[in-house]
């Protein structure tokens, strides 16, 4: 059983969540919160495998609740997915680097949303081609120049690696990769998660934003 986290300020919201979430034979939430000191709060007492949290939140908003959980070691395994109002959200892309797993847009279908939860409970980031590369690039165009010294944090990676790293900030699956590089899922799969234990990333999400912030992949690159 998938259990998730509701953070969300807005009751109708969480009420629609809840009621979609609940309806899954593998899906229950556990908790409802309604601001970002709340959130954090509850993530710790009831330790949720997935936190569905709004980027707008009072008291605590929804970037700043969602660092506190990815700093917290004993909170590892919560993933947080963020949601948004693509028009007026301006910082998904930091949420990616303070933590999150991967990022909605509030008004996704519901069998996205559901997908979202079950993808992140796994582990992955909700990082796909189309739309939320679209996303992930206009964040990206508006996030810090890439870092001094950015080839150098590279540097632990493999040229094969680097090349996977650089298809992964570009929102490719492992399926997407696998086939690009002409390489089974299985191979692919293997290259991102040595990449990630060499960079030390959390998640496939981090990763995303390494590519960014090293340089590999630049902001204009995603077609």
């Amino acid at each position: 059983m998938i259990r998730v986290l509701l953070a969300d300020d807005q009751v109708l919201v969480r009420a629609g969540f809840r009621a979609l979430l609940d309806a899954q034979p593998d899906l229950e939430v556990v908790g409802e919160a309604d601001d970002g000191e709340q959130a954090v709060a509850l993530a710790a007492e009831l330790r949720p495998d997935v936190v569905l949290m709004d980027i707008r939140m009072p008291r605590l908003d929804g970037l700043a609740a969602t660092r506190r959980i990815g700093e917290d070691a004993a909170l590892h395994g919560v993933r947080v997915v963020v949601l948004t109002t693509f028009e007026l959200d301006e910082y998904v892309f930091e949420a990616l680097r303070a933590g999150a797993a991967g990022f909605l847009v509030k008004d996704t279908e519901p069998a996205e949303l559901l997908r979202a939860v079950r993808v992140a409970a796994a582990g992955d980031a909700l990082l796909s081609p189309g739309v939320t590369r679209r996303l992930i690039g206009e964040f990206a165009a508006r996030s810090k120049a890439p870092a001094e010294g950015g080839p150098a944090v590279l540097a632990a990676l493999t040229d094969r690696e680097r090349e996977v790293l650089a298809l992964v900030g570009l929102g490719l699956s492992n399926e997407d990769i696998a086939r690009r590089l002409v390489v089974s899922p299985l191979t692919a799969k293997t290259h991102v998660s040595r990449a990630m234990v060499k960079l030390g990333a959390r998640d496939r999400a981090q990763l995303v934003v390494l590519a960014y912030e090293s340089g590999l992949v630049r902001p204009g690159w995603l077609g």
